[in-house]
This record gives structure tokens, sequence and C-alpha cells, in this order.
């Protein structure tokens, strides 16, 4: 069962714990997480929108859809030049870990046999693929519903902005987070998000 079928739950378990964030999921209370169905192009989204803006993001992934006409696929992916990829907003770092994770089998994998730290563990194999980008994963194809991205600097700033009146504060203070909002970290962590962003994250 992933987290969308338990999506009711976990905002009425949210929402009796932690006043400030229920009234973050009763602003956003008619939207809800998108999982993706095709792995690659969870893990792909993932790429590109690291370490920059969801709009930056976005805009970079439209421009290579259209060189892909229309679909993004792993074969493609493998045989398009790096000057193609890079007039699409990529950077050679990018695009070399794109090709990694079109040209490995790691996303062959039975995830239901994995744990979250197993799965984050495989999916870091791929050159390219690091903690944050494996939690996409986890959280936009998997559904899993406790994943805590601490390295993720919108979810950071949001807790900043929502629990300590915009002030920056050390990482120790946003760990404690997760034991607060588990067994539904997905969920809340979507809303914050969602509360800083004017549109939906996806990957």
């Amino acid at each position: 069962m992933n987290v969308i079928d338990q999506w009711k739950d976990a905002i009425e378990t949210l929402t009796k714990q932690d006043k400030i964030l229920g009234n973050i999921i009763l602003k956003y209370d008619e939207e809800k997480l998108k999982l993706r169905g095709k792995p690659f192009e969870t893990l792909a989204r993932s790429i590109v929108g690291q370490q920059i803006s969801v709009k930056a993001a976005d805009s970079v992934w439209t421009k290579l859809e259209k060189l892909c006409d229309g679909k993004i696929e792993k074969m493609k992916i493998s045989d398009m030049s790096e000057q193609s990829m890079k007039s699409a907003g990529l950077s050679r770092q990018k695009t070399n870990y794109l090709k990694n994770v079109a040209n490995s089998d790691v996303l062959d994998t039975d995830w239901r046999k994995l744990s979250d730290e197993k799965s984050i563990k495989k999916l870091c194999e791929i050159k390219g693929v690091g903690v944050w980008t494996a939690e996409m994963f986890l959280i936009f194809n998997l559904g899993r519903p406790n994943i805590f991205p601490v390295g993720d600097i919108g979810l950071v700033r949001a807790i900043e902005l929502h629990y300590y009146d915009n002030k920056r504060v050390d990482l120790s203070k946003i760990k404690k987070f997760k034991e607060k909002w588990s067994p539904w970290c997905t969920v809340a962590t979507w809303y914050l998000w969602r509360s800083i962003d004017p549109v939906p994250v996806e990957y």
C-alpha cells in the first residue's frame, strides 16, 4: 500500500498532532501528492531538479521533452548527444548522470522487497544519484509514506518559515521533525513544499 492510499489517515493524524501543519493542510486540502508510474521518468526528473528551483527544473524538463518528441525514455536519453542535452539547459554533469541512469539496470529492482534505507543505498549505486535524488524516487514513484529529506532546501526553508519565524536553524533541529511527523513524513514534507511553491512539486 502506498502513501496515496493512506493519505486521509495521514492528514487526520498530522492535523491532530501539529496545529501549524494542520493549518497548512487545511489550506491545500483539495490537493495531494501525485505519483508517477514510470521509474526512469521519476529519477530523470529528480536529477534535472537537483539544486535548482522547481520553476527552473520544469523549464529544463519541458525543453528536454521536446527534444524527445514529447516522451522522455531511457533509449532516447542514452542515444541523445551531449550538445542536444546542453541546449535544453542541462550541465555536462547532469547530462552524464542522466545517461548513467538510462544505461543502468538498477531500476529493474523489485523495490517491494527493500526497506527505505536499502532502496536508497541501491539507487545510489548509480553515479549521479545521491541520497536526495533517491529520496525523491521513493516519494514520487514508490509512494513510501515516511521519507523525510533533510537535505532538501525547500523543506528546510518551509520549516524555518513556519516554525522558527523565518530564522535559520541548525540541522539538528530540523531532524527532530522526523520523529514528530512519523510515520507520515512524506505527507508532511509535501504540504510544506506546497506552502512555499506556486505549483505542487512533482518529480
